[in-house]
């Protein structure tokens, strides 16, 4: 931990780094902690995944994803080990018996949902619940409409200040739209909105007498954001994904795809690959499906010696 602490330092989420010790002090020692890395092969790994399998809090067992994040810190570890010269291979990891886990589209906002939710947040502005919540609304609003015309992450909105955000009219269409250099988990990139942004983005800038090296959203307004979802009954998508201030992005990577735009300006433009955005998004949209390309119909050759039809 020292070592992961030291080399990761600016370049690591502290929450990520945190969650490694977590997993630590409360699974990978209880088990391992006795044994020497040179014990630890691919059978005693799969005896720790029984174990922890039969470990059930609140009448389930851990998720797939936990275990998959306790294995990854344990591989660290051992990587470890490997640069200290105490072991001179990675044991084998992967699950036995596995198989691929069910790709599901993220949850995220329907053209039809988002309206509901747009119509209840500016609801919310013209009609506060009371009166000192109003700024909470008005920046809650202008929070989801720059986030669903920009494809952001949460935590890299919370890091733009206004001296990373600049409206420009693109040459390519002469739209007024946002520029954004973005500061997030692969350092610096960039970011170009939907002309939707424009507005929201000014509106916040004077309400809050925006300066240079304030940041635009100092916090986000996550019970506001989850009033409204729950007011709507929309916590949740139909397959039971809870909606959180990704689904917006999620929304924005969606609809740009069943508009049409090409999937690798998307990605590049969300800071993402192209195989992310196809596993999780084009998969699961109706309208990337070309129905000319696949309902082909080959002409059946006429029998031989038969009188073409007049």
């Amino acid at each position: 931990m020292v070592e992961f602490e030291a080399l990761t330092h600016g370049q690591r989420n502290p929450i990520y780094v945190a969650g490694h010790r977590a997993r630590l002090i409360n699974y990978l020692i209880p088990f391992f902690g006795a044994m020497s890395v040179r014990e630890i092969d691919a059978g005693v790994i799969a005896e720790y995944r029984v174990m922890r399998m039969g470990q059930r809090h609140r009448g389930a067992p851990p998720a797939r994803s936990t275990l998959h994040q306790e294995i990854v810190c344990l591989r660290q570890v051992l990587k470890t080990a490997i640069r200290l010269r105490w072991i001179d291979h990675l044991p084998d990891l992967s699950a036995p018996y596995g198989r691929s886990g069910k790709i599901s589209h993220r949850a995220w906002f329907s053209p039809e949902e988002w309206a509901l939710f747009e119509a209840a947040l500016h609801d919310r502005v013209a009609y506060p619940r009371k009166e000192r919540w109003r700024e909470a609304g008005e920046n809650l609003r202008d929070y989801a409409l720059i986030m669903i015309n920009t494809g952001l992450r949460p935590d890299e909105a919370l890091r733009l200040e206004y001296r990373d955000v600049a409206v420009i009219v693109d040459e390519a269409t002469g739209e007024r739209l946002l520029e954004i250099a973005v500061r997030g988990k692969r350092g610096v990139g960039w970011c170009k909105s939907m002309p939707e942004a424009v507005e929201p983005f000014l509106s916040l800038k004077a309400r809050n007498d925006g300066q240079p090296l304030d940041r635009l959203f100092p916090s986000f307004q996550r019970e506001l954001f989850n009033a409204i979802l729950d007011e709507l009954r929309m916590k949740t998508d139909r397959e039971g994904r809870r909606r959180t201030a990704y689904s917006l992005r999620h929304t924005y990577i969606s609809t740009r795809l069943m508009a049409g735009a090409d999937i690798y300006q998307v990605a590049k433009n969300c800071r993402t690959s192209v195989e992310m955005v196809e596993t999780y998004y084009a998969a699961h949209i109706k309208n990337v499906i070309d129905a000319s390309a696949i309902n082909v119909r080959k002409a059946r050759p006429s029998p031989v010696g038969a009188t073409p039809a007049p």
